[in-house]
């Protein structure tokens, strides 16, 4: 199950962002309520910055009223299409899956 975690993460993220712009500890936040994809802080920041390299988010600075500066990310045209392409792969391959599962009967 981890690696399919993991291999999914990217893409929660996307989705995350596809509603509205989030600084990372609020993106780090969301994915342990739901149902605990992911466990740090540790492993998003590393993921933030390859997806940002990857042109799929970009960011910007906010003064915040709790702290320091705070640095959003928001999804690129190239973010909202990769999030689409994997929507509809996503779909299948959990279709295939669960027929499998299901010993062959759709």
């Amino acid at each position: 199950m981890s690696q399919i975690r993991r291999g999914a993460i990217e893409y929660c993220v996307l989705a995350l962002l596809e509603s509205r712009d989030r600084y990372g500890l609020e993106i780090t936040k969301a994915l342990i309520d739901a149902n605990e994809l992911v466990t740090s802080e540790g492993t998003i920041y590393p993921l933030l910055t390859r997806l940002r390299n990857e042109e799929l988010v970009d960011t910007y600075i906010q003064e915040s009223s709790e702290g320091p500066p705070r640095r959003y990310y928001r999804l690129t045209p190239a973010g909202h299409t990769a999030l689409g392409v994997f929507r509809e792969q996503w779909a299948r391959f959990r279709d295939s899956v669960d027929d499998v599962l299901r010993g062959g009967r759709p």
